[in-house]
């Protein structure tokens, strides 16, 4: 990811933070829930690496394959997932956007052992960030306040040990926020290609 240094501090932050919430997510979670938090958690860690300054770290030539590679499985994975309904096809066009923003810095690396991550087709690059400021203003908007769950229906979900400490965890309005953070870091890191 190119872009000032300031940017990419924040973007690793934000999206480091969004990961480690959902690794917490999914300590908490059962089933689909658990497997939404985990494939959330390696995005937000994925992105949290590409977005690095390349100031404090140059990635070597080798890590732009890695991340395709990584985001490919993802990829394929989620495409197998699609039809159980769910996050899914939101995971499978995130994974793709990874893919595609890792690939040129695959290509150069091999060919170069040059820096990458940037370039790309200015068509796949629109229709991504039409996709993610659709999902970002959808997000905003599901945000205001409704009625929802009570805290002891929380705490339910939480299960046996998870007390009020733990019950944050858990709340569909935080998983909301993690979600929206990491569409807002994906905007961000299209608009720098």
């Amino acid at each position: 990811m190119h872009g000032p240094a300031t940017t990419a501090w924040l973007l690793l932050t934000l999206c480091g933070a969004s990961a480690v919430y959902c690794l917490l997510r999914a300590r908490r979670c059962v089933g689909e829930e658990r497997r939404t938090a985990a494939g959330e958690a390696v995005m937000g860690f994925g992105m949290a690496a590409m977005a690095l300054p390349a100031t404090v770290v140059t990635p070597p030539a080798w890590a732009w394959a890695v991340y395709a590679a990584v985001f490919g499985a993802a990829a394929l994975h989620a495409l197998a997932s699609v039809r159980r309904g769910g996050h899914h096809l939101h995971h499978l066009v995130g994974s793709l956007a990874m893919v595609y923003m890792a690939w040129p810095g695959a290509v150069q690396g091999a060919a170069h052992g040059g820096h990458g991550g940037g370039g790309g087709l200015a068509l796949v690059t629109g229709a991504l960030l039409v996709y993610y400021v659709a999902y970002v203003l959808r997000s905003g908007a599901r945000l205001v306040p409704v009625a929802g769950p009570s805290v002891a229906a929380a705490a339910a979900v939480a299960g046996p040990g998870g007390g009020a400490a733990a019950m944050w965890v858990v709340r569909p309005e935080f998983t909301l926020v993690c979600r929206l953070s990491m569409a807002l870091a994906m905007l961000a890191m299209l608009v720098t290609l």
